[in-house]
């Protein structure tokens, strides 16, 4: 694969050397914090520069966070929508406006590159103008059907939560904190943020964005520090949350709302498929294959990490893919040129590492890539295909979220939906296909299936839900589901005229007769 890096780049148009702590916001008004916190220093993954420093906040700190959000929460419910859509508008222009500062930021927290980094801008923009113009007519009131027709008046109404808790990963730090937000400003909820350690300045600048399109100051607050000590106190004082990361924190957080009987939602870990049927059109499956596997240096819960290739096309598959990966160019910098760039840190690239040495030493062949590159920066490693991986590697069954990719040779359609469906996950799926595509997606154990694409048609189709079965997730985010979530479902029922129950004069059984003969009645209908 081509390499190419820019070491010692500071990213460009910023307006700020990324180096002295704070230089890049005024942290006070943005971090809810007490005075005299230490503070947690951050650092760009590409090179270890200094990116700056956050307070290290406390339960304490959470619990005043919270406090102040459900007083302007109460405030905020009674703006009128329309002014609420307003102020998202306001925030998707900003978005647009100050993209390359945007794009910087993304990447010198995260590591990846420029058009990764875009990615989550018109991911977070695209979040935006959708519940924009989508809340009024998921929001409304809807008449129902009511008790006795023509009597009773029954109307459903959205209620908002409250206090809405986000816990959101260091892999996408812009898009996977403001696409939960959004919605749940929309529905009249206050929102309290916690970023994870490694990427919190994309959700201060996101912040700040949304206090300049006009949202009430205390409406969005941020704490930053320890997961395992701030997460136990913000499910403690909020009303619902909304979690991505890996499942086994997912079923911690989990248990901890269900102890208060509050809503949770969860996008969790992915162990995906990929399907590359007979059929197939072997250069865009090969291509196609590629970007969903390597996107993000591979660290998207909704990736490809196994694909299962019709026996008829194996070899062919295989060449012309290692073709595509081998010509995936690496590097860091602002460049558009770069294709993909670093792994986040030490521990995804021990895990990667880990999983790699552990197939290839049980006899698994590596087709490809295999070997970390420190030539370009402290955590690379290069886009890797193996193939001979068997079920005692730990390749084959836990997610790697990094860029190594098993691929399979199956004998038939029903072999590679079986094998793709063996798996405690269900998060993603992809097939190639030229006419058997949807049949096979239709069966396929997914929250959501691309058919000739790795994940961006279904992610990107905001107007349907998305998240995991099995161990890959509890609710969907996008769609309607993605803002009703956040609200309570309130029926309002007025009944006219007469009582439901026995009217005046009528005696009981009078009564519970004609209420059977109307019951019998409906039965019929069809």
């Amino acid at each position: 694969m081509t390499s190419t890096t820019e070491p010692g780049t500071t990213p460009a148009g910023t307006g700020h050397k990324l180096g002295a702590p704070g230089d890049l916001f005024h942290l006070p008004d943005l971090v809810t914090c007490g005075p005299g916190r230490p503070a947690q220093v951050s650092h760009s993954p590409l090179d270890g520069s200094l990116v700056g420093a956050v307070p290290v906040c406390t339960p304490d700190d959470v619990a005043a966070a919270v406090e102040s959000a459900r007083a302007a929460q109460r405030e905020w419910a009674a703006v009128p929508l329309r002014e609420r859509r307003a102020v998202v508008g306001r925030f998707h222009a900003l978005l647009l406006q100050r993209e390359a500062e945007i794009l910087d930021l993304v990447q010198a927290e995260s590591g990846k590159s420029r058009l990764n980094a875009f990615e989550e801008l018109a991911d977070a923009a695209l979040t935006a103008a959708y519940y924009r113009r989508t809340a009024g007519r998921f929001l409304r009131p809807a008449r129902r059907t009511g008790a006795a027709p023509g009597l009773t008046r029954t109307a459903e109404y959205r209620i908002p939560k409250g206090v809405v808790g986000i816990i959101s990963p260091w892999n996408y730090p812009l898009t996977l904190a403001v696409s939960d937000a959004i919605p749940a400003l929309l529905a009249g909820n206050a929102c309290v943020l916690k970023p994870d350690s490694q990427t919190p300045f994309t959700a201060l600048l996101a912040l700040e964005l949304l206090r300049e399109a006009g949202l009430p100051r205390d409406l969005f607050q941020i704490v930053t520090g320890d997961g395992p000590t701030l997460g136990p106190a913000l499910i403690s004082g909020v009303d619902f949350l909304m979690f991505t990361g890996s499942s086994e924190t997912g079923r911690i957080v989990a248990q901890q709302c269900a102890e208060r009987l509050i809503g949770f939602s969860g996008e969790l870990g992915g162990k995906n498929a990929t399907l590359v049927l007979a059929d197939a059109d072997l250069d865009k499956a090969a291509r196609g294959a590629a970007q969903g596997c390597f996107s993000n240096s591979g660290q998207l819960c909704i990736s490809m990490e196994r694909i299962y290739v019709h026996g008829a096309v194996f070899e062919d598959f295989l060449a012309t893919f290692t073709a595509h990966v081998e010509a995936i160019r690496l590097g860091s910098g602002p460049g558009w040129d770069i294709d993909m760039g670093s792994l986040t840190g030490q521990r995804q690239l021990d895990r990667v590492s880990t999983h790699v040495e552990d197939a290839r030493a049980k006899g698994a062949r590596v087709i490809t890539g295999g070997r970390p590159r420190p030539d370009l920066g402290p955590y690379f490693y290069e886009p890797t295909i193996l193939t001979g991986v068997t079920g005692e590697m730990v390749v084959a069954r836990e997610e790697t979220f990094g860029p190594v990719v098993a691929v399979y040779q199956v004998e038939d359609n029903d072999e590679a939906v079986a094998l793709a469906n063996d798996s405690h996950y269900g998060l993603n799926a992809s097939v190639w296909s030229a006419r058997h595509g949807r049949d096979a997606g239709r069966r396929l154990l997914a929250g959501t299936v691309n058919i000739n694409d790795g994940y961006s048609a279904a992610w990107a189709s905001h107007d349907a839900p998305m998240g995991g079965m099995k161990d890959s997730g509890v609710g969907r985010r996008h769609g309607k589901e993605g803002i009703l979530k956040y609200t309570e479902a309130q029926t309002v029922a007025q009944q006219r005229l007469v009582p439901v129950g026995p009217p005046p004069g009528m005696t009981n059984q009078r009564y519970t007769r004609l209420v059977k003969g109307a019951l019998t009645l409906m039965g019929r209908l069809r």
